[in-house]
């Protein structure tokens, strides 16, 4: 039996796409590469279809709305013309609704809320609530996700199915022609070490900046390249790195968003990449910098090890001198660096979006079928 499946496909029309924005567009293609046999509604807040490579059998429904897409304009499509199931690869399930399957990406808010605007902090709450009620499955990208899922809400385990994500093929090793032309095009030098990430206090670059300036003091020639847009609460992050008296000063780089194919130049790039964020319900530049061949030091909190296993270093997030004898011993051993570029690159074969699409369409036609 074939099903009509909606999906909430709002993060796709977003031009600069972060995590959740890239989980969504990645997951829908490779369900479009699998799956022939079931009808899809993506429901867009835009105008314009967008680009996605999907087979006949998605069909795109826009129905742009000014506020409270979410809330108002999807209940609305809900109650005038519902699917079997709906799919929200984001968080928030509308009010209206039929069976429904949500993914949840991490409960970040709750374990470090001061690194959230209030307003914005219990909204997630409410929202994650509401959709860990009402959901039939939760997906989640970890088993530390899970975790918390069901100590913040008391989520049945049996309701959530861990399914890790994938990454794009084009975070691969590239040759060192390809790498030197991308870089000089960009404006970047070597040697650096490389930072991926919204600005935002929970990527904790502040430790990270202190834990760049510690190797500035011990001559280290190396930059900080941090790529990624200014999110909320980064101003004391920008003030920091433009303090004159700072020994960081003059030496990080700032990208700001970088489009999809230049990512995997700045990762080839980098000597190392520094990601002791303080928590992540996955972490893709984790696992984007190993598929990459790209030295890997990240927390050793929340959902990090289980990305990494034993193909990283990883530190206390809150230790700004651990991250600093980290990256020390990342860029003064080659050794190191050629065991965990070989390690990493083993790890990442153990994540593809094929599988991510395969485990989820599982789910989706299990409450379909009830």
């Amino acid at each position: 039996m074939s099903l009509h499946i909606g999906i909430d496909a709002s993060r796709v029309a977003t031009g600069q796409r972060t995590g959740t924005e890239q989980y969504s567009v990645q997951l829908l293609e490779a369900l479009g590469a699998l799956d022939g046999r079931n009808r899809y509604s993506l429901y867009v807040n835009a105008r314009q279809r967008p680009a996605l490579r999907l087979p006949p059998n998605f069909r795109a429904r826009l129905i742009p709305f000014p506020r409270l897409w979410t809330h108002a304009r999807l209940s609305i499509e809900m109650l005038a013309r519902s699917p079997d199931l709906l799919f929200v690869p984001a968080h928030v399930v509308p009010l209206a609704h039929p069976r429904t399957v949500v993914t949840i990406h991490d409960l970040g808010y709750r374990a470090f809320p001061q690194a959230h605007p209030w307003r914005s902090r219990q909204y997630l709450d409410w929202s994650t609530r509401w959709s860990a009620a009402v959901a039939r499955r939760i997906i989640v990208p970890s088993e530390a996700t899970a975790r918390d899922l069901h100590a913040a809400y008391g989520t049945p385990r049996g309701k959530i199915a861990v399914i890790p994500h994938g990454y794009h093929p084009r975070f691969r090793p590239l040759s060192a022609d390809v790498v030197a032309r991308g870089l000089t095009r960009l404006g970047l030098t070597r040697p650096y070490i490389l930072a991926v990430g919204t600005l935002q206090p929970r990527k904790n670059l502040a430790r990270t900046l202190a834990a760049f300036e510690r190797l500035c003091a011990a001559r280290s020639p190396h930059r900080l390249v941090l790529v990624g847009r200014k999110g909320w609460l980064a101003d004391p992050l920008f003030a920091a790195i433009g303090r004159p008296g700072s020994l960081a000063h003059g030496r990080v780089d700032l990208t700001d968003y970088l489009p999809d194919d230049d990512l995997p130049i700045v990762y080839n790039g980098a000597e190392a990449l520094a990601f002791p964020s303080l928590y992540e319900g996955f972490g893709l530049p984790a696992l984007e910098a190993m598929a990459c061949g790209v030295p890997v030091l990240t927390s050793n909190t929340t959902a990090l090890p289980e990305v990494v296993g034993d193909a990283a270093l990883t530190v206390d997030p809150l230790d700004a001198d651990a991250i600093a004898a980290g990256l020390a011993r990342l860029i003064g051993d080659r050794a190191l660096r050629d065991e965990l570029r070989a390690r990493g690159l083993e790890r990442a074969r153990q994540f593809s979006w094929q599988r991510a699409a395969g485990e989820t369409l599982a789910v989706i036609e299990a409450v379909g079928a009830v």
